[in-house]
């Protein structure tokens, strides 16, 4: 195996990324864009979808966890399949079954009809994030990975500040449907550039991958150098979800701001984390990941106590607190993911990616549940017990940061290698 020192991939870690690295880079950026906001887009919708199909509110809540729970159970079931194939060709067919799945969204008219389009979309959605991921631990050493993270991260707040935005003009101007339509249209052209430019990433399957898929799953679950990884992801994947769900309620009953200025504040937060996510990224190649996580924490901590305190704070006043946190929480997103793609070896990559991504689904949804469990809503719309779910999400930071530590250690002491097959292929 080569030495990673000597690789093409290895020796551009420190120079600017090439005509081809920029390719994908680029188009992974628009397909998690794509991914990210059809994930988004349906919670906004309510108020439209509920009277449309005459469902309940109990209903869209079914329809709305269906995809996270289809997510989480293909992420398992796809991980002994998900190293044996060139990582392209299983990017491509979950890509093109995620498609199908939003096309049957758009076309759904009942609440069957739109519960199994949603399940469908998760099943394969799930496996299309992991298959990125790993294409990009192939493709780019761990000098550059910081920055890749940092542009392909940058899709959520993309999806907040212009897809968004856009998806709900459409559907007020046509239906609901408008805009899983739409995401059909971007998925489409997406899909097209990965097939005709993206290069084949098989060099791992020069290494002799496992040809049992139950032995491979039940190995890359039980390998203790990856259970570190698998219970960090869990961690952070938790706090992140506690406040999300009910962030807006908050703003609204204890902030005090109108409904009709939540757009300005989602734009501007989303415009700040879109800006700061290629800067935190290259900040994570310069300085080292796991500084920057700890500073990530740090800045979380912070402005999650602050922000769980607000009461009746003036909209420019939330704005910068708001901006401020999104910042702490995308600098332990972008160097975290950069730095635990650096756990699993080669022939595990697609496996652990693909448990990885059924982990953040179940633990998104555990932490919603819990943060149901914890607030409770007062007879003025207030909520209660909001800074609980805020001191929780400070315990589950330390915690993460304290598991990082060991993920930063050990990654340390045994760096991977990037595959001589992809790393040619980055010229």
């Amino acid at each position: 195996m080569t030495n990673p020192s000597s690789s093409p991939a290895a020796a551009s870690g420190g120079m600017g990324f090439s005509g081809y690295q920029k390719f994908v880079v680029g188009v992974l950026a628009f397909l998690q864009f794509t991914i990210v906001l059809d994930f988004m887009l349906l919670a906004p919708l309510g108020a439209i979808v509920i009277p449309a199909l005459k469902i309940t509110p109990g209903q869209f809540g079914d329809v709305v966890s269906a995809y996270a729970f289809a997510a989480g159970v293909s992420g398992i079931l796809a991980a002994g399949f998900a190293d044996r194939f060139d990582r392209k060709k299983l990017l491509l067919f979950f890509y093109s079954g995620f498609m199908l799945g939003t096309l049957c969204c758009a076309l759904a008219h009942t609440y069957n009809e739109l519960l199994l389009a949603r399940m469908v979309t998760g099943l394969f959605a799930g496996v299309v994030g992991a298959a990125s991921m790993a294409i990009v631990t192939d493709l780019f050493p761990m000098a550059m990975r910081g920055r890749v993270m940092g542009f392909i991260q940058s899709a959520f707040a993309a999806s907040t500040v212009l897809g968004l935005p856009l998806s709900l003009a459409l559907s007020s101007r046509w239906n609901w449907n408008a805009p899983f339509f739409m995401i059909v249209v971007v998925c489409t052209l997406v899909g097209a550039a990965i097939f005709s430019r993206l290069r084949p990433v098989n060099a791992h399957l020069t290494l002799h991958p496992d040809r049992n898929p139950v032995h491979h799953l039940r190995q890359t679950l039980t390998t203790r150098s990856y259970l570190i990884g698998y219970i960090t992801t869990a961690m952070l994947t938790m706090g992140g979800f506690l406040l999300m769900p009910y962030s807006t309620l908050f703003i609204v009953h204890n902030v005090g701001i109108p409904v009709e200025q939540l757009s300005l504040v989602y734009l501007i937060t989303g415009t700040v984390s879109a800006i700061m996510g290629p800067l935190i990224g290259r900040a994570s190649d310069t300085f080292g990941k796991f500084r920057v996580f700890a500073f990530g924490c740090a800045a979380t901590i912070v402005m999650v106590l602050v922000y769980t305190r607000m009461s009746h704070v003036g909209l420019w006043v939330l704005i910068v607190i708001s901006a401020l946190l999104q910042i702490g929480i995308f600098s332990r997103m972008i160097s975290s993911s950069a730095l635990m793609s650096a756990l699993p070896k080669p022939a595990d990559r697609g496996a652990y990616m693909s448990i990885s991504s059924s982990l953040q689904q179940m633990s998104g949804g555990i932490a919603a549940m819990l943060g149901g469990l914890v607030v409770k809503e007062a007879a003025d719309g207030r909520l209660l017990h909001f800074e609980v779910l805020g001191d929780v999400l400070v315990c589950t930071t330390l915690l993460s940061f304290v598991l990082m530590f060991f993920v930063n250690r050990r990654v340390s002491a045994a760096a991977v290698p990037v595959l001589p097959g992809n790393a040619g292929q980055e010229s």
